[in-house]
């Protein structure tokens, strides 16, 4: 990573929001997203008793999906089409993917749930991780294209080439670094991971 632009984007935000996350702009974007809510919701749906059900798993994800800011207008109605459309086997499987990647094995249910959704061409970045990255906000990501892509960039992150199409190879090598950042930060900003990367975009004058 550039520690440089990292330490200057650091400056810029406390400038811009003294403070930090306690800053009341800040507080009024936090809201205006219900991370707590969503936070909550996401850890009532998939705590590992609530696996027993595939088609109660499924609805849930159909429900943080499409309460969650972060997703687009336009995935949200091709997401709940999709849940409409899948048998019980098919069903099954996604919810296998998501217990494995919250719960087990991550790389295995990471491609079980990358693999479904290529089926129905709605592998995208923003739907296979927004319900971990609620369920374990400290430790997943949430990976949006035109941020991720702005982060390495900007931030100059090596040995990462981003892809549209979700691998988890990527995933755990982008997470890794994001780790080593917030770790370089200020301890007032190594809050929730969603949260830090905003940080770094809004730091930087881009939309969040």
């Amino acid at each position: 990573m550039n520690q440089v632009r990292l330490k200057e984007a650091e400056e810029r935000f406390f400038m811009r929001y003294p403070g930090g996350f306690a800053n009341q702009e800040i507080l009024q974007i936090v809201k205006k997203h219900k991370v707590e809510k969503m936070k909550k919701l996401a850890q009532d749906c998939f705590s590992p008793e609530q696996f027993a059900s595939a088609e109660k798993i499924v609805e849930s994800m159909q429900k943080v999906i499409s309460q969650s800011s972060l997703i687009s207008i336009f995935e949200k109605p091709k997401f709940r089409d999709v849940v409409k459309s899948i048998n019980a086997n098919e069903k099954e499987h996604l919810a296998h993917g998501l217990k494995e990647f919250l719960h087990g094995d991550q790389a295995f249910g990471f491609r079980l749930i990358t693999g479904l959704l290529q089926e129905y061409k709605l592998a995208k970045w923003p739907l296979v991780t927004v319900c971990s990255v609620y369920y374990h906000p400290d430790k997943e990501i949430f990976i949006k294209p035109t941020t991720t892509k702005g982060i390495i960039a900007h931030f100059e992150l090596t040995g990462l080439t981003y892809h549209p199409t979700p691998t988890f190879e990527f995933y755990q090598a982008y997470r890794e670094q994001i780790m080593q950042m917030k770790q370089a930060v200020d301890a007032s900003l190594q809050v929730d991971n969603a949260a830090f990367c905003g940080f770094l975009m809004m730091a930087m004058d881009k939309p969040l």
